[in-house]
């Protein structure tokens, strides 16, 4: 047998026996002899380098070392899950995607894991890429890592489409995780804390070989990619399991609330035996069709939804309570606590929300305090131990002057939150505007970050973020722990984000209310800075999403001198505060005032470029049939309730061919 044909055969057989070992738990040879055929075929590679596979079961050894890891934006937005904690909360959920399709909906269950999301991509059966989740838009390419993880397929088996992307969590399971930290101790080194913390910490190493030594493992449960050839969620599921992926068994397809709430009961006490980390359930619609026609609020998918199980509690006294002062000068009282463990960490703060909350609780400093982890995420205090109050206690009176700059508080009706109106005198104000202006989301400035620019504003050097485009290198050198390459990349940071697009500028200015969603939107509508900042409240509000809130907003930022000579700065600068002529190619106004619906299923056009299609010619889409609807666009497979609603009002139905002909892009 030639070498080529050997290195062939021991690689097809070690794949077998890895995805036996690692995924269906069920080896067939012993370790020892494992580790034999891996020796060999190593010795092969090194003896006849032209064979070398990216893809080769040694390449899991690691070894490769990423000073800087790549950011990749994904190719389908990872989106988060909107979360539930009760029965009313998923008849809710279901209440309103039955408005929104049409016939018998059934659920996919399935447990939601606690690890570091990661998207893989295969082409041809090969693993390609694998990125973390990051802010859903990008996330750092970590594929040396996770090619070190042996339920990883490499190389993938049998009828897999040529392209697609599977998301799923790293996990570190509790047996590994006991061992590390076995190991910790042995070596007198302080503990990991948990193993979602730890599972995540370790896609983030630089030298893959210490990755390798870790026993991770990858949980899989969802694929997107184009003209797949699957229909529902839970086949989606059998197939990546037949293709080589680890995806848990414990998942089950049912026909009601009621089964979905007997599977949570049931995994609420059964999860305890399972060997990784859970924290609920996750629900997703199981037709991919009508997932489709349900499609995604700004930040969830419509679809899905995460039931968790109910939140580990604890009680701390509470130490004092401070208050922070963020960007918008809104105020955030916080519980200062005696640490306690909750769920796996550490909890030394929760945040009190607003004076009506803490006179709600009542609560008092030196009061014994109940407190759980909100969806396990974000300490909140629930209650007051009243039994263990000290007789010498005093009712807590909320702060009148910023605690910062002195500026008396002031607090809208209906409001909740008190605010400091001191918009350019107070410093973490400025501070917190400068530091959402050069995140990631916004300009996302390299080389310069939080602390150093707090350093900036409290060295004098910088006032807003305008000023930024004025810094010189050696006003920067003197500072802490700034050295010339540092500096050199920071000022490289900022002159790189004059390239940034006009709807992330408008999103970094920082305008209350104006989240990425609603600066797209504005951007999209308005085309230019000039336009945004003359509009009047009433033509605002006549903008899809825009409230009169978000409106009253916008027209107090543009009604600042201040903010107005920032922006005529940042124009000279060169900052982008028009759509490009990219942007703005192939946009047209011939839907203008027209709400459109779309459904069914299309043969010549995907549905999201459909309604990227309404929205560049300047309609609306929308994904109920109502007098409002101008016309639906259907496919094939449009649902009887909504084509008898659209008889009802008389509303055209256009087929995908005759809406290309009506905008004129055939």
């Amino acid at each position: 047998m030639g070498a080529e044909q050997k290195i062939n055969q021991l690689r097809n057989e070690l794949r077998v026996h890895n995805h036996n070992y690692y995924v269906l738990d069920n080896p067939t040879i012993s370790d020892y002899e494992f580790d034999l055929k891996l020796k060999e075929l190593q010795a092969l590679e090194v003896q006849h380098p032209e064979f070398f596979d990216a893809n080769s079961p040694t390449q899991r050894v690691g070894g490769e070392v990423t000073k800087n890891f790549e950011t990749v934006t994904h190719e389908f937005r990872m989106y988060s899950l909107d979360n539930s904690y009760s029965k009313e909360d998923l008849q809710d959920w279901e209440t309103r995607i039955k408005k929104l399709v049409d016939g018998d909906i059934q659920y996919t269950c399935e447990l939601k894991y606690d690890g570091a999301s990661m998207s893989l991509t295969y082409e041809n059966g090969l693993l390609q890429r694998a990125v973390t989740r990051g802010d859903g838009f990008q996330g750092d390419n970590v594929t040396a890592n996770v090619k070190t993880i042996r339920s990883v397929p490499l190389h993938l088996k049998g009828d897999y489409p040529p392209k697609f992307e599977i998301r799923g969590e790293i996990v570190l399971p509790f047996d590994g995780f006991n061992k590390m930290n076995e190991e910790r101790i042995a070596n007198g080194e302080e503990l990991y804390r948990n193993p979602r913390n730890t599972a995540s910490g370790s896609l983030k190493l630089q030298d893959s070989a210490e990755v390798a030594k870790r026993p991770l493992e990858c949980l899989l449960y969802n694929i997107k990619g184009q003209n797949i050839g699957i229909r529902t969620q839970y086949e989606s599921l059998e197939k990546a399991r037949a293709w080589g992926f680890k995806v848990p068994d414990a998942s089950k397809l049912v026909n009601s609330i009621d089964e979905v709430l007997n599977f949570v009961a049931y995994w609420d006490v059964e999860r305890h035996n399972l060997p990784y980390e859970t924290d609920g359930v996750v629900i997703k619609v199981n037709d991919l069709q009508q997932q489709e026609e349900l499609g995604y609020t700004a930040k969830a998918p419509r679809w899905a939804i995460a039931y968790k199980f109910k939140a580990e509690q604890v009680s701390t006294k509470l130490k004092s309570i401070t208050y922070q002062v963020g960007r918008t000068g809104a105020i955030t009282p916080v519980a200062n606590l005696v640490p306690v463990e909750l769920a796996g960490t550490t909890v030394k703060r929760a945040s009190l929300h607003n004076a009506d909350q803490i006179e709600k609780l009542d609560i008092r400093v030196g009061d014994e305090v109940y407190v759980e982890k909100g969806g396990e995420i974000i300490p909140k205090i629930l209650g007051v131990d009243l039994s263990k109050r000290l007789e010498t206690s005093e009712a807590t009176n909320y702060i009148t002057f910023c605690p910062e700059c002195g500026t008396e508080l002031i607090r809208k009706d209906g409001e909740a939150q008190h605010y400091c109106p001191n918009y350019n005198g107070c410093n973490p104000q400025i501070i917190g505007r400068i530091q959402h202006y050069i995140s990631r989301k916004a300009m996302d400035i390299d080389g310069l970050g939080g602390e150093t620019v707090a350093m900036l504003v409290n060295e004098g050097l910088i006032k807003n973020y305008s000023d930024l485009y004025e810094l010189t290198k050696e006003q920067i050198i003197p500072l802490e722990r700034m050295a010339e390459k540092s500096a050199d990349n920071l000022l490289d940071g900022i002159a790189k984000s004059t390239q940034i697009p006009f709807e992330r500028v408008l999103f970094a200015l920082g305008i209350r209310y104006v989240g990425e969603t609603v600066a797209k939107k504005l951007a999209k509508h308005y085309k230019s800075i000039d336009a945004i900042s003359s509009a009047t409240e009433e033509e605002l509000v006549n903008v899809d999403e825009i409230g009169v809130k978000i409106a009253e907003s916008v027209i107090d930022f543009f009604g600042s001198p201040e903010n107005r000579l920032i922006i005529e700065r940042l124009k000279q600068f060169g900052v982008q505060l028009e759509l490009s002529a990219e942007a703005l190619e192939g946009q047209t106004n011939k839907l203008e005032g027209q709400t459109i619906v779309v459904t069914g299923v299309f043969e010549s056009i995907s549905r999201t470029d459909l309604k990227k299609l309404i929205e560049d010619n300047g309609g609306k889409v929308s994904s109920s049939i109502s007098s409002k609807t101008s016309f639906i666009v259907a496919g094939a497979n449009m649902g009887p309730s909504k084509k008898e609603k659209a008889e009802k009002l008389q509303t055209t139905i256009l087929n995908e061919y005759e809406f290309l002909q009506k905008i004129e892009y055939m």
